[in-house]
C-alpha cells in the first residue's frame, strides 16, 4: 500500500505586505524584488490571536473537510516546520489536541523547506509497512519571526502561511519518492537556536536571525533539484513529458523557470504562487497544492511531481497519482 492523496488544505494571514510596504522599511523597490525573485507580495502573521499553532490547525481542518476524514479516523499527524511555537511539545501533538484527533500518534519533522516532502515520504513508507492508514501531514511557518527585518536581502524572501493534505493507504497513489541531505552545506543557510544558560556555561546572547548566502543557495538549487527530479523519474522509468504538473518550492520564479528549461518543458506545466506568497518554507508546497486542487486542475489520474530544497542541506520528491 501506498500514500494517496485524498484532501488538501490551507491557510495563509489575512495581512497582505506587498513589495512597495516593504520599500519603506529597507532600502528596496518592487521592481528590485520582483526581477530578482518574481514575489509581488507576501501574507504575515499580525494578531497574537495568529501563530504557527493556529495555521496548522485550521489548514488541517480545511485538509479533512476536503477529505470527509473526521478527526478520530486519523491513525497518525505530522508537522513539517522550523519555526514551531515552542521546543516542545511538538506543533503535531498541539494540532492533535486542539483537532481531538484522539487516535493519531503525532511529531513534527524539521528539514526546512523540504520537510513536508520528508514528511509525505515518511507517511509513505509507514503505509508501505502496514503500521498506519491514514495521515495529517501539514508544513507550516511562521517565518516572519525569525527574520531580520532590517536586512533586505532576506526580509523581501519569505511569508508565513500553513498547507496540509490528509493521505490514505492505497493501492494506486505514491509511484516514487526520494530524498537526501549533505550537511556540509549548512552554513549557507541557518538561524542558531539558544546558546547554552547553565551555571558552568553562561553564553547568553541576543538571539540570531535566519541568515542565508543567496547565491550560493540559489546555485545549489538550480544543479540539484533538476538532478533530484530526472532521478526520480529515471527511478519510475519515466520522461519528464509523462508528467502533467510540477509542483515546485516555491522559492524564487527563476529558478523554477530555470528548472523548466533544463527539462525543456513549458512553464505551464510549473504551476506557481511565489508571486503573492514568497518562499514559505515547509508550507510551500502543501499550499500550491491545495490552490490548484481548489481551481480544479488536476483531474483524476494526473500525474504529479513535488519537489523541493532547503536548509541543512536538503532536498527531496515524489511522484504520484492523483
Amino acid at each position: 500500500m501506498r500514500a494517496k492523496i485524498i484532501g488538501t488544505g490551507s491557510r495563509l494571514p489575512d495581512k497582505v505586505v506587498t513589495n512597495d510596504a516593504l520599500s519603506a522599511l529597507v532600502d528596496t523597490s518592487d521592481e528590485w524584488i520582483q526581477s530578482r525573485t518574481g514575489i509581488c507580495e507576501r501574507h504575515l502573521v499580525s494578531s497574537e490571536q495568529e501563530n504557527t499553532l493556529s495555521m496548522a490547525v485550521q489548514a488541517g481542518q480545511s485538509a479533512l473537510k476536503d477529505a470527509g476524514i473526521a478527526p478520530e479516523q486519523l491513525d497518525l499527524i505530522l508537522v513539517a516546520t522550523v519555526s514551531s511555537d515552542f521546543l516542545t511539545p511538538s506543533t503535531a501533538c498541539m494540532v492533535q489536541k486542539e483537532l481531538e484527533a484522539c487516535n493519531a500518534a503525532a511529531f513534527d519533522i524539521n528539514a526546512a523547506c523540504s520537510g513536508f516532502l520528508f514528511a509525505l515520504n515518511t507517511v509513505d513508507a509507514y503505509f508501505q509497512a502496514g503500521i498506519y492508514q491514514t495521515a495529517l501531514i501539514i508544513g507550516v511557518e511562521t517565518l516572519s519571526k525569525l527574520i531580520d527585518w532590517s536586512d533586505r536581502s532576506t526580509c523581501v524572501l519569505f511569508g508565513d502561511g500553513a498547507g496540509a493534505v490528509v493521505a490514505k493507504a492505497s493501492e494506486e497513489g505514491m509511484i516514487a519518492c526520494l530524498q537526501g541531505s549533505d550537511g556540509s552545506g549548512g552554513d549557507i543557510l541557518v538561524c542558531k537556536s539558544r546558546t547554552n544558560n547553565n551555571p558552568y556555561a553562561h553564553t547568553v546572547k541576543d538571539l540570531d536571525y535566519l541568515f542565508m548566502n543567496g547565491q550560493e543557495v540559489f546555485k545549489f538549487a538550480v544543479k540539484k533539484e533538476p538532478e533530484c527530479i530526472q532521478s526520480l523519474l529515471q527511478q519510475a522509468g519515466m520522461k519528464p513529458s509523462d508528467v502533467d504538473y510540477y509542483l515546485l518550492h516555491q522559492a524564487n520564479y527563476r529558478i523554477i523557470a530555470s528548472i523548466a528549461r533544463k527539462l525543456k518543458l513549458p512553464l505551464e506545466k510549473f504551476p506557481s504562487n511565489v508571486s503573492h506568497c514568497g518562499n514559505t518554507s515547509a508550507a510551500s508546497i502543501p499550499i500550491l497544492l491545495d490552490e490548484v486542487n481548489k481551481k480544479e486542475m488536476l483531474k483524476k489520474g494526473d500525474t504529479i511531481l513535488l519537489s523541493g530544497f532547503g536548509a541543512g542541506l536538503t532536498w527531496g520528491a515524489a511522484l504520484l497519482k492523483w
